[in-house]
């Protein structure tokens, strides 16, 4: 088995963990489903006790078009692939540009800016248990029914890219902090943001150690510095359990928390 140490405090988004031996998932890794497989770690939060972690090797990072289909790996970063539809004139990838992560993690969450969203192209995914088209596959907002491995992603192709919808993306993240976090905290619930619900609770600017929901957009947890894991759930816990008590809303977390035993609300 081939693996490597990953450092995820300096790796991972939120800068949150410590350094783990991470799988490389190639024909060398026997069990695979004995693994949690990562991405880029945009859109998690590293726990101190995580379970066994694997990672996809290069070989699953790139881009070929292939009669008439895009056909992407799921290593391939959404900066290269928005480069590379630029670059070739292909269009209904453009969000792409300002949605960070790499291709399986985005298919796995349906990934999206609004109503663009990754499956809105999908024609199939191949698995570790072999290929699956569109429509063998449960998806919605933010949400797939995917629970193995995802290797390659291949989608309709289509020419003209289109550089007014680069600028309307990077109009849609302004209002979105730098400051390291892992995106958007928890899912909007159905007709409510769970920003607007986090702030009317009380909890926009409110730290917990070096964590802190972000005085510019509080459904972002930020990592002000040398934040930690114990500050970053407690505050995900706390908003959960303010928003059920004000409004009746279970707040679901869009972000993913690597921790064993951790019961999930």
């Amino acid at each position: 088995m081939h693996s490597k140490i990953i450092d995820f405090s300096k790796y991972s988004s939120f800068k949150i963990g410590g350094s783990f031996e991470v799988a490389l998932l190639d024909e060398t890794l026997h069990n695979p489903n004995d693994y949690y497989l990562i991405g880029a770690c945009n859109n998690i939060l590293m726990g101190n006790n995580p379970p066994p972690l694997m990672i996809l090797s290069k070989k699953y990072d790139y881009i070929r078009i292939e009669n008439n289909t895009l056909k992407i790996g799921a290593a391939t970063p959404s900066g290269k692939v928005a480069s590379f539809c630029k670059r070739n004139n292909i269009a209904n990838f453009e969000f792409l540009s300002h949605l960070p992560g790499k291709l399986g993690g985005l298919v796995y969450m349906n990934a999206g800016l609004k109503e663009f969203e990754i499956f809105n192209n999908l024609l199939n995914v191949t698995l570790l248990s072999g290929q699956r088209t569109k429509a063998q596959i449960e998806f919605g907002y933010r949400f797939t029914n995917i629970n193995e491995p995802i290797l390659e992603a291949a989608f309709t192709l289509k020419y003209g890219f289109d550089a007014q919808k680069v600028e309307n993306f990077k109009k849609m993240r302004a209002n979105q902090p730098s400051t390291p976090s892992a995106g958007s905290c928890f899912k909007n619930p159905p007709n409510d943001y769970a920003g607007r619900l986090i702030e009317t609770v009380g909890l926009k600017g409110i730290k917990k150690g070096d964590m802190c929901f972000s005085n510019q957009h509080a459904n972002f947890l930020v990592n002000m510095g040398e934040g930690k894991f114990e500050d970053a759930l407690y505050l995900i816990r706390e908003a959960q359990r303010r928003v059920k008590d004000e409004f009746g809303i279970t707040l679901e977390e869009e972000i993913i928390i690597l921790e064993k035993g951790l019961t999930k609300i």
